[in-house]
């Protein structure tokens, strides 16, 4: 609610002016049964109306209205704010309150007589209006010493940078811009929210601080352990490969590791997994990744249910070839990320237009740049047997068969059987890579050759619509977090304005045009808490 309560009218309030009492109490209690937040309904009622006026609640000026008509349905001056909602009505009806407090003793309409001056006082910008502003903000601190003892930690932090952006509004109203209304209500919100910014922003760097003090101390303790833990390790992968949650990925004997075709430099790099058997991550509950997946893609119930078809029953992670097509900007290659990644399992990305046989498949020794295969470089990033590799955008391999087309050389790791026995060229030892799950994405399936199309499960992915937008809001938010090196509670969801924002521009279709457009919000709120 902004308006300027200094000089309304009738010609101004032309709509409300049909109000009667009896619709405002009835707008009032709609608003009320819908105030879902329970922690609210505890806190002092003037504390109460500072939190929802920053929700930019229409409503809060009709709950105002129907709780003096609860407490004092023949009060005079009410039926003439209604009537007349400006300034000086609604500061009669609050002196009037205080009077009947004192004459009723009734305590409780000095903070209804408070919550009409909060609603209704304009910035204090010259001596006339200062009392009233003074009277509030003392009674806003007092609350504010006397909040529940259970109250959310969140809300007891905003309202306390509330209580004191108000009192410190006569001093600081130069740092309110004028697009923020004239509202003592309004300036105080917005002073309140630069005011947690930099706590938060030094709260920020104190832990930052605080973390790297712990993480050298874990690393002198990590190191001082080594020794230790090395003494151990060969009878515990004696004890572990008997277990069938592991899985000896590079088996190696002593006759294979002293031939000549076997390179001590190029094994150097991978001495942690040859020979030594890896864990195999166990499947999670599968209800729940299903309803985390659902969260964030919720038009993708399909594919989520295709695709953990395939888990029913197994005790390790590991999905047959799936491949999934659709249009561009579904979120194809981000859903494939989270699903590895809600089932606990490393996710080894690449790029199909940039790899050829190869590259993918392993180069021989004899070349001067000789690296093992794509899936073993995933399991030794992983530290564990069973990852998942992302063929994105397969339809996009090159076709030239220099150095081996990459559609050819998947051939063989999508069959159990030889991706079992796989003769790695840059290793020159035979992996087993059969628990390896190989999850592609596609625009079109019309360039990809039967056989390798015949070796994968296919599903459609489906675009997103503008219903889904406030579930892809969270993971929008979350994900560019990550990206700028941000704890998701130091991300403010965004206001309501901001979302309707995203609303006008985004119709549904391509996530890749939400986060572009959410990213331009994101920056425009930065430069104006940099500005102001």
């Amino acid at each position: 609610m902004k308006t300027s309560d200094h000089d309304s009218g009738d010609d101004n309030w032309s709509e409300d002016s049909a109000f009667t009492a009896d619709d405002v109490a009835s707008s009032g209690a709609a608003a009320d049964s819908s105030m879902l937040d329970d922690h609210l309904k505890a806190l002092p009622r003037l504390l109460r109306y500072a939190i929802l006026s920053k929700r930019e609640n229409d409503t809060l000026r009709h709950r105002v209205m129907a709780e003096v008509r609860e407490l004092c349905p023949d009060q005079p001056e009410l039926a003439i704010w209604i009537v007349h909602p400006d300034l000086d009505t609604a500061l009669a009806l609050a002196t009037a309150l205080d009077q009947r407090a004192v004459r009723a003793d009734q305590p409780d309409l000095r903070s209804l007589a408070d919550s009409v001056r909060l609603i209704t006082l304009p910035m204090p910008r010259d001596l006339r209006r200062l009392s009233e502003h003074q009277r509030l903000a003392k009674a806003l601190l007092l609350a504010n010493e006397h909040l529940p003892a259970r109250t959310d930690a969140e809300v007891s932090a905003n309202i306390e940078a509330f209580c004191w952006a108000f009192a410190a509004l006569p001093v600081a109203r130069e740092l309110i811009p004028s697009f923020v209304g004239d509202l003592a209500l309004d300036g105080a919100n917005h002073l309140a929210t630069r005011i947690a910014t930099k706590q938060l922003r030094n709260l920020k760097d104190r832990w930052k601080r605080q973390i790297d003090k712990e993480q050298e101390r874990q690393k002198v303790e990590q190191e001082q352990e080594q020794a230790s833990v090395e003494a151990t390790t060969a009878s515990a992968a004696a004890e572990l490969a008997a277990n069938g949650d592991h899985l000896v990925v590079c088996r190696i004997d002593e006759a294979a590791r002293t031939s000549p075709k076997t390179s001590a430099k190029i094994l150097a790099p991978y001495k942690d997994i040859v020979g030594a058997p890896l864990p195999l991550r166990l499947a999670p509950p599968l209800h729940e990744v299903r309803r985390q997946l659902l969260f964030e893609f919720p038009y993708a119930e399909a594919v989520i249910d295709f695709a953990l078809g395939d888990l029913v029953g197994r005790r390790t992670v590991h999905l047959r070839p799936l491949l999934l097509v659709g249009e561009p900007g579904g979120g194809k290659s981000r859903f494939v990320r989270r699903l590895g990644e809600v089932l606990g399992i490393h996710v080894w990305r690449t790029d199909v237009s940039r790899s050829d046989g190869a590259v993918f498949g392993g180069t021989d020794k004899r070349w001067y740049s000789a690296e093992p295969c794509h899936p073993l470089l995933a399991i030794a990033q992983a530290r564990h047997a069973n990852p998942m590799v992302l063929l994105d955008e397969l339809e996009k391999a090159g076709t030239r068969s220099d150095y081996g087309r990459l559609w050819d050389c998947l051939l063989g790791f999508l069959e159990g059987e030889t991706a079992a026995r796989y003769p790695d060229p840059a290793l020159q030892i035979t992996l087993d890579l059969s628990q390896v799950s190989y999850v592609a994405t596609a625009n079109s399936l019309d360039s990809l050759p039967p056989p390798l199309r015949d070796r994968f499960r296919v599903i459609a992915f489906p675009k997103p619509r503008a219903a889904d937008l406030d579930a892809l809001l969270p993971a929008v938010l979350a994900d560019l977090g990550s990206e700028r090196r941000l704890d998701p509670r130091w991300m403010a969801p965004l206001s309501g304005g901001e979302r309707d924002l995203v609303a006008d521009h985004w119709r549904g279709g391509s996530v890749r045009q939400l986060r572009r457009i959410v990213e331009v919000i994101l920056r425009a709120r930065d430069q104006d808490a940099v500005r102001n």
